[in-house]
């Protein structure tokens, strides 16, 4: 028997026109992004299809825009097939997208918390006192060794943020810090080590004020056992309880996403065929690297949808 499993993008997939010759096959695309409109009292779908990329890679309309995206494109896959899922997971962002895919939150609500994140998570730190960067090509306890030296003697903050694959680590904290991270990344032979173009230091302590806004923020939603099982990002675990959820999604903002382990978890639940439901591929070339064994899909034009919602699936 052959199990499907899904993920979801996070912030990074985004582009402008992204979706265009999929909304032309599929009307769903823009009626999902009216219903974000009308809860953000802006015109989503406009911003997606002509930008300015600089205003769409804002973190509070990035958010909602992906969250859209993934949300219409599995409404395509799962209103042309009788196909059903057995695991869900996503990246960060992509979580969110996660739960409202298996009906543990309503999309409306789901759009106003991640635009809501967006904001938390910009105003938390000043904008170019923080940031992400990438390191490749070492591994795990020597990244964090080397966040630990960065700050050393300082009141900075510096550590993991995002384990995506086997030797690709995201770090996150001060600016300055992750500066010194850089140098002493290179001096250890990784491969690539450079800052990444966004200045919300993402997944590390920094963000705990962001934190604290969006617990309160979920208390006020709706949330209900998922449809189907969704592995979080902090525990590596399925909850099926609300409050269970919240305190998750709430310890993602300080703690590093566990893209690898959650990518085994899959496997070790018998799922052979991911597939990626959203703009992009960028899960699908990190997954790559993870799971050799696994059939990767996704979803991120319509010849690749097409291909997808005609593959046969042997779903128990």
């Amino acid at each position: 028997m052959k199990k499907i499993g899904i993920v979801f993008p996070g912030q990074g997939s985004q582009s402008v026109g992204m979706l265009a010759d999929i909304a032309r096959e599929y009307a769903i695309v823009q009626e999902v992004y009216q219903e974000a409109s009308e809860v953000l009292g802006y015109d989503l779908w406009r911003l997606v299809s002509e930008g300015p990329a600089e205003e769409l890679d804002q973190t509070a309309k990035t958010q909602p825009a992906l969250l859209a995206a993934s949300y219409a494109i599995w409404k395509i896959l799962f209103a042309h097939t009788k196909q059903k899922p057995a695991l869900l997971a996503g990246h960060s962002l992509g979580e969110y997208s996660a739960l409202v895919c298996a009906q543990a939150m309503s999309f409306a609500d789901a759009i106003r918390v991640v635009a809501a994140r967006g904001r938390f998570m910009q105003e938390a730190v000043p904008a170019g006192q923080g940031g992400l960067a990438a390191i490749v090509g070492l591994e795990e306890n020597k990244v964090r060794a080397i966040c630990e030296q960065s700050v050393a003697g300082t009141q900075e903050v510096l550590s993991p943020a995002n384990f995506n694959s086997h030797g690709q680590v995201v770090i996150a904290g001060h600016r300055l810090a992750l500066e010194r991270a850089l140098t002493a990344a290179v001096e250890a032979g990784a491969k690539i080590a450079k800052l990444l173009p966004v200045s919300v230091p993402s997944h590390c302590v920094l963000m705990k004020p962001a934190a604290e806004q969006l617990s309160q923020l979920l208390k006020t939603i709706t949330i209900q056992k998922p449809k189907y099982p969704v592995i979080n990002n902090v525990d590596v675990l399925s909850y099926g309880d609300p409050e269970s959820i919240r305190d998750g999604l709430t310890r993602q903002l300080y703690l590093p996403v566990r893209w690898v382990e959650v990518v085994h978890d899959f496997i070790n639940r018998g799922v052979t065929y991911l597939v990626e439901c959203g703009p992009g591929r960028v899960l699908t070339g990190l997954n790559r690297r993870i799971g050799a064994e696994l059939t990767l899909m996704h979803t991120s034009d319509l010849r690749s949808l097409r291909e997808l919602l005609e593959t046969e699936f042997e779903i128990e």
